[in-house]
């Protein structure tokens, strides 16, 4: 596969620099082409204004259900797929820019193309169509004045953009672009268009101007970090009458293809995706392990001599591209593919002295960057969907690497908004939770969300994530609290869909109550104990710190099997899992007498965990002086494993070990944070590293292992190299942080060393 950097969408407008400029007061309408609610609806709207002097600032603001591309005088605003969704009857985002350099005195235009999808799909909220946005000009002389969306502005009647395509995946989260460029006046940007009935007086929204609270977009918008000129591959077999023309993006990507063709009038290119070739070389009918045969997108030519599309109102996730539709044979480099992703800053990095676990960790990143795009999503592809369990593991590799704290708050936020009054939540948010096929929950995954709280605040150091969230935390455990059983003190079944591990879990779910969900809701109510403390409610505090202790002696007497060492997986079966136990001793359920004869059956059973409980696994085993058997599972090549997908070649992390659905599932990313934690050692010892330790595991089979990382003073860096009878040890420490290097040496020894900020280079002898 061959890359060139791609430059970054046009974005030097936007108030990342003035954020007191990105509060209004909202006064324009909302606006559509017309009353009507149609499914995957588009909108072309257009405004001519007046400057009629120099001006101080104009800062632009705009919003849409769902999204919009906004240009001033031809030029685009911002940032891809935006703005970021969320439930609009509780927030909807907006975004904000400062355009000033984009305006000139005398006649200026307005365009905006929106999107509407509809259709109760999985990951938004139905809501109405509606695009709305104002102007703010304020004068070289102090005058002001306010450009706002009304019915003087027109509206295109006859789109590129065809109106009610299919949907492309059955979850229903993006339509098929069908865009016929021969529609298309490029005129229709600038002021001075006009084309006798090709516009009409755009229409009042079904929106009302205050129904939707409006709040300024709490994350980067997503940008294009990459643009790729894919391989073209040979010319699929089979003698099949259509032309297929078939591209290699070299890994699953987000984002979309991007067409330089020569113009032939009137014929219709289709593009179509997948993460997999049928035995011919075409491109499967599929999204993920889901059948679909609508997973393209459709462009018809207007015939110039180049032309350019990109279909982008949405994203997908794709390794492969199949052309078909254009008869002449396509270069490599008139096919490439877009990468996108929230526009997060990455100040993460990991490298080591084994080629393979450079590749496993950059499978983490590139796993994590997929999946960011709007919010954190479990897939970007099959379900785009933001599940409260997905984001806590992705939490690991995020924090760890990218300025990711605002990212989730926003997941945070979006399922505070989604909390059902009873305190649990829907399985994803946002999402359209009264469809039926929606109408779903995961009572083990609500309880991640004060994990999820606190593993934020964590990071960040923030008490403010502790303030808007705690609530949210609060309502939810006191569900979980209020339906405990009277008799045995434990939180039975109850609705919705149970997982103890996943995928394809061998955890036995048999009787009332099971012991995963049991352990999980005293560390949530751990964390709402906490977070209480902080932020002044102790007599809260002091309760739920009660519930938790309450909860652990009936986990223990109820469900440990004290001759075996270990927890049943429920209340009515005998079996053990590995992964049960290493949850109950990550939480520190384990009767201390009994701790060391837990760890040490949980350290020598085969490998059974899936994604989820294997990192509560390997962070116990590397807590409790089994960094051996640690390693050795990050390390292996077979199959179960990280290792065996990169031993197959890819480039992202599958849902799980087997290769039957997602090729690039954010939740298996959490290897990349627990090489730089525990291998290089960079960790944590106060919330915001206020105290950082360097704490290395040196394997046998590394030389040298180096990271940098992600925190609040700055970058943390740290690096060891064996050299002859000892190890040297160097890192940078940022201003304000405390630090020390803890390290083991041979036969038992070990070192400490308070490190100064700045540079450090310490030689420690065997």
């Amino acid at each position: 596969m061959t890359k060139r950097e791609g430059k970054r969408d046009k974005r030097p407008m936007a108030l990342e620099e003035a954020s007191n400029e990105l509060e209004t007061v909202w006064e324009a309408d909302w606006i559509w082409r017309s009353r009507r609610v149609r499914v995957n609806d588009f909108a072309y709207f257009r405004k001519e204004f007046r400057v009629r002097g120099p001006l101080e600032r104009a800062i632009l603001y705009y919003s849409a259900h769902h999204t919009a591309k906004v240009y001033v005088n031809g030029t685009k605003l911002g940032g891809c797929v935006s703005p970021a969704p969320t439930h609009p009857e509780k927030r909807k985002a907006y975004l904000a820019y400062n355009v000033s350099e984009l305006l000139q005195t005398g006649p200026n235009c307005l365009t905006a193309d929106a999107h509407y999808l509809g259709g109760s799909g999985q990951n938004y909220y139905d809501g109405l169509p509606g695009f709305r946005l104002q102007l703010h000009l304020v004068y070289a002389d102090g005058s002001a004045e306010i450009v706002k969306t009304n019915s003087s502005w027109q509206t295109m009647k006859e789109m590129p953009h065809a109106p009610g395509t299919s949907y492309q995946q059955n979850r229903r989260v993006s339509a098929i672009e069908a865009y016929d460029a021969r529609k298309w006046d490029p005129r229709w940007r600038y002021a001075g268009w006009r084309k006798e009935g090709a516009a009409a007086r755009a229409k009042p929204a079904r929106i009302g101007r205050d129904d939707w609270p409006m709040e300024a977009q709490r994350i980067p918008e997503g940008a294009i970090a990459e643009e790729i000129a894919c391989v073209k591959l040979p010319r699929p077999q089979g003698g099949a009458a259509e032309f297929a023309q078939v591209f290699d993006a070299g890994a699953v990507v987000s984002g979309w293809p991007k067409l330089a063709l020569r113009g032939i009038a009137g014929a219709t290119v289709r593009l179509r995706y997948s993460e997999d070739l049928d035995e011919s070389g075409r491109v499967k009918h599929n999204v993920a392990n889901e059948r679909s045969d609508n997973y393209y997108d459709e462009y018809t030519i207007r015939g110039d001599e180049l032309e350019t599309w990109q279909p982008d109102f949405s994203y997908k996730a794709f390794r492969y591209v199949e052309v078909t539709g254009y008869p002449r044979e396509i270069a490599e480099g008139e096919v490439t593919v877009c990468w996108a992703y929230t526009d997060m800053a990455q100040v993460g990095q990991f490298s080591c002295s084994d080629g393979h676990l450079n590749e496993l960790y950059a499978a983490c990143i590139r796993t994590q960057k997929n999946n960011t795009l709007g919010q954190t999503v479990d897939c970007p592809h099959r379900e785009q969907a933001q599940y409260i369990a997905d984001t806590d593991l992705q939490a690991e590799t995020l924090l760890y690497n990218f300025d990711a704290v605002g990212v989730l708050e926003k997941t945070l936020a979006d399922f505070a908004d989604a909390q059902l009054p009873d305190g649990t939540f829907p399985f994803v948010a946002p999402t359209n939770y009264g469809h039926p096929d929606f109408h779903l929950q995961i009572p083990e995954w609500d309880l991640h969300y004060a994990t999820l709280m606190w593993k934020t605040y964590e990071a960040s150091g923030d008490e403010g994530v502790l303030r808007e969230f705690y609530g949210t935390a609060r309502r939810m455990v006191d569900y979980f609290v209020g339906i405990r059983d009277s008799d045995a003190g434990l939180v039975p079944l109850d609705k919705g869909w149970h997982i103890s591990d996943w995928p394809y879990p061998s955890v036995e779910h048999k009787g009332a109550f099971l012991t995963v969900q049991q352990i999980k809701l005293v560390v949530a109510l751990r964390a709402v104990s906490r977070a209480a403390g902080l932020i002044g409610r102790a007599d809260e505090s002091e309760a739920y710190a009660a519930h938790a202790d309450r909860l652990s002696e009936r986990i223990v007497s109820l469900l440990y099997d004290a001759e075996k060492k270990r927890f049943r997986d429920s209340s009515e079966s005998s079996e053990t899992h590995q992964g049960v136990t290493a949850l109950a001793l990550h939480a520190g359920l384990v009767p201390a007498e009994d701790r060391a004869a837990a760890v040490a059956s949980v350290a020598e059973q085969r490998w059974e965990c899936r994604t989820v409980l294997s990192l509560p696994l390997l962070r116990m085993l590397f807590d409790n002086g089994r960094e051996a058997e640690a390693f050795a599972l990050l390390d292996r090549r077979e199959y179960p494993g990280w290792g065996h997908m990169i031993a197959q070649g890819s480039k992202t992390l599958w849902e799980g070990w087997e290769d039957i659905e997602s090729h690039s599932h954010a939740w298996n990313g959490y290897p990349g944070r627990l090489l730089q934690e525990y291998v290089v050692g960079i960790r944590s010892e106060a919330p915001g590293f206020a105290r950082t330790v360097i704490r290395p595991y040196l394997p046998e089979s590394l030389t040298y292992a180096e990271a940098r990382v992600r925190t609040p003073f700055g970058p943390v860096y740290a690096r060891w190299d064996r050299e002859e009878g000892g190890v040297r040890v160097r890192a940078t420490i940022p201003a304000g942080m405390s630090a020390r290097l803890s390290l083991r040496l041979a036969e038992g020894r070990s070192a400490e060393r308070e490190l100064t900020e700045g540079d450090n280079d310490i030689l420690l002898r065997d």
